[in-house]
């Protein structure tokens, strides 16, 4: 049995992960804390109040409780706008907190990629086009290039999970780019693990969702390697390129 807990704020597409945990088809436990929002909004000031470390401390001994074997702060949103070093602290203070390996949506992004030995993304969001900006600034300072970032103007994660199927490859057909090696859709609040291999069936190339990295993180941080190709390229790969394995512990690494 492995554990991941995952920090989820408020409530949209959260039903994505009991999804995954039959999706798996494994020991998988996948409990989930709601931490508290002060408004459903895409704004930097209300993604910051979001990811607070009291708000993620909040939901720290649930999991414990539940087994956790490894934490994610299960919003991409509330992490890259605080920028590359502030997502660090953030996941740094979460570590420190529960006494666990933790990490974040965002920084699972950029491990992705890596894992897919790609150097080159496509942005297709769903937030305001100066919040994806916010987004591909993230993914730069982490070494990767963004060659087209597309925001589709939603304020609330309401309206993201609202979202179906066809809404979400709409975005993913016109975020793609045809120098990019893989497409990121950064929104935990966007359904997609149901349709991952669709996606990247209609794309031709890997495709990188939120909830669908963030569980993938935190096998990663127990040192979990899985075979689920429903859940695309990035879980139909059994062993890490050579070099990739990481030493596991309470601090936070890049």
């Amino acid at each position: 049995m492995t554990t991941v807990g995952l920090l989820y704020p408020g409530h949209a597409a959260e039903d994505d992960f009991p999804r995954m945990e039959v999706m798996l088809d494994s020991d998988i436990r996948l409990p989930l804390f709601h931490t508290d929002v002060d408004e459903d909004s895409r704004s930097v000031e209300a993604l910051r109040g979001a990811g607070t470390p009291e708000r993620l401390a909040a939901g720290v001994e649930e999991l414990r409780m539940a087994g956790a074997e490894s934490l994610v702060w299960a919003s991409s949103g509330a992490g890259f706008v605080r920028g590359r070093e502030g997502a660090q602290e953030q996941n740094a203070a979460l570590a420190r907190a529960a006494g666990l390996p933790a990490s974040s949506t965002s920084f699972a992004f950029t491990h992705a990629v890596r894992e897919l030995g790609a150097t080159r993304v496509a942005v297709a969001a769903t937030y305001p086009q100066d919040i994806a900006a916010l987004f591909a600034d993230f993914l730069e300072a982490s070494g990767i290039e963004v060659t087209a970032v597309r925001g589709s103007g939603m304020i609330t994660a309401a309206e993201a999970a609202g979202c179906g199927p066809e809404r979400v490859k709409e975005l993913a057909v016109a975020g793609d780019h045809p120098d990019a090696e893989v497409v990121l859709l950064p929104d935990n609040a966007l359904h997609t693990a149901a349709y991952v291999p669709e996606l990247e069936e209609l794309l031709g190339k890997p495709v990188l969702t939120a909830n669908q990295v963030a569980v993938w993180e935190g096998l990663r941080l127990t040192d979990r390697r899985i075979w689920a190709p429903t859940l695309g390229t990035l879980f139909a790969t059994r062993e890490p390129p050579i070099g990739a394995a990481e030493r596991r512990g309470i601090e936070v690494r890049e």
